[in-house]
């Protein structure tokens, strides 16, 4: 039957196709950010004001690509949905950001990037919760994602509570920015990493209400654009509230200013529409299924450039978390497989002298329409 269309517009494969390399393309841009962040921190920048600038400067990229592209398929924006992107501007900008700041300043870059990890496996049970995803005990595949699930588990806990010795990949000499993050390290390593498993589960509450929010509002640049710009208020707030330091505003031409700009522009602003557009198409769990490259790519990058030590606790713990996470991977490829085999056996409905017409539902222009196609008896009879 050639290649199925899927919503009307692009065949399957080459949706699937755009949305694994949105994905590899953000894993890349995630590991970069890890990186710069962890170097504007050790030079002193304010984790709460750096989250307040990165987020204004997604809302000033976006907002203007949304205003334009999006000015005749935008919805009214209703007080169920407003209330909807309240919660996601403070959920992911402020809670999610502050946290991940503050337990990688407390860590290193690394393990920030390897907790990320057991993402899928959150967002996998609030899926299920929020029936987003099916289980059934009696096929293998749905087994399967129950299994891998359940394994993350003691992954995440050999990272929080086993350190391990350090392991040196890469021989660098790290001079004195090893003594401080040492120092840090082993005064604030388990608060540091509860810090980052806490964002972890703000991170898929985020999905799942953006997936809910996009069924409502389905103008993904605007949808960024509203989040990014509640995000940068709401963080302002916590910010004007910790820190009473008006030094701490204080941003020159420096590694700050890169942190704010790459972490608004490429983190927030492309990471968010992105992420919205795939959750449309392929679901939430997909969109986390990629987070073991950005581990790889960020212990490659903070070993070269910050000189990172990888610790033997948190490479135990990620192999582990990767186990569980591609068991659940490949019982969720095995409903796609089959969502796909039942919608072509739903679209392929063949034609018969008893059949009398034919319902075709458009999706875009309104309800169902009945078109009546005359049978080949029929014709005779007329004729």
């Amino acid at each position: 039957m050639g290649d199925k269309m899927q919503n009307g517009t692009f065949p399957v494969g080459l949706t699937r196709a755009k949305s694994y390399s949105a994905m590899i393309f953000l894993q890349f841009g995630f590991a970069g950010m890890y990186v710069i962040t962890m170097f504007s921190l050790q030079q002193g920048m304010n984790h709460y004001v750096l989250a307040v600038y990165r987020h204004l400067v997604a809302t000033i990229v976006i907002a203007p690509f949304a205003l334009v592209l999006e000015r005749k398929i935008r919805p009214k924006l209703t007080l169920p949905i407003f209330l909807r992107i309240l919660v996601l501007g403070f959920l992911e900008p402020v809670v999610d950001q502050n946290l991940y700041y503050l337990g990688m300043k407390y860590t290193t870059a690394t393990l920030a990037s390897a907790t990320v990890n057991v993402i899928p496996a959150i967002t996998f049970v609030m899926a299920l919760i929020f029936r987003l995803e099916r289980v059934n005990l009696k096929k293998v595949h749905s087994i399967a994602k129950i299994i891998g699930t359940v394994i993350m588990v003691p992954g995440a806990v050999i990272m929080t509570l086993y350190k391990g010795p350090a392991i040196n990949f890469i021989k660098l000499q790290g001079g004195g920015h090893h003594g401080a993050t040492n120092a840090a390290e082993a005064k604030h390593w388990v608060a540091g990493t509860l810090m980052l498993l806490a964002r972890c589960w703000g991170w898929s509450g985020f999905y799942i209400l953006q997936s809910f929010t996009l069924r409502m509002y389905p103008a993904e640049l605007s949808l960024t654009a509203l989040i990014c710009f509640i995000g940068t208020i709401g963080g302002a707030a916590v910010s004007f509230a910790v820190e009473r330091d008006m030094n701490a505003w204080k941003i020159g031409w420096d590694a700050s200013l890169l942190a704010a700009v790459y972490s608004g522009v490429v983190c927030s602003g492309i990471a968010y529409y992105a992420q919205g557009v795939v959750l449309r198409e392929q679901g939430p769990v997909f969109v986390t299924a990629f987070n073991p490259l950005c581990m790889i790519i960020t212990a490659a990058l903070g070993s070269l450039i910050l000189a990172e030590k990888v610790h033997l606790g948190s490479i135990i713990g990620t192999v582990i978390i990767i186990c569980g996470l591609y068991t659940v991977l490949w019982g969720k490829s095995k409903d796609q497989q089959n969502s796909t085999m039942e919608e072509g056996k739903l679209q392929e409905l063949p034609i018969t002298d008893s059949a009398k017409s034919i319902a075709i539902e458009d999706s875009i222009e309104g309800p169902a329409r009945i078109l009546k196609i005359p049978t080949e008896s029929q014709v005779t009879r007329e004729t």
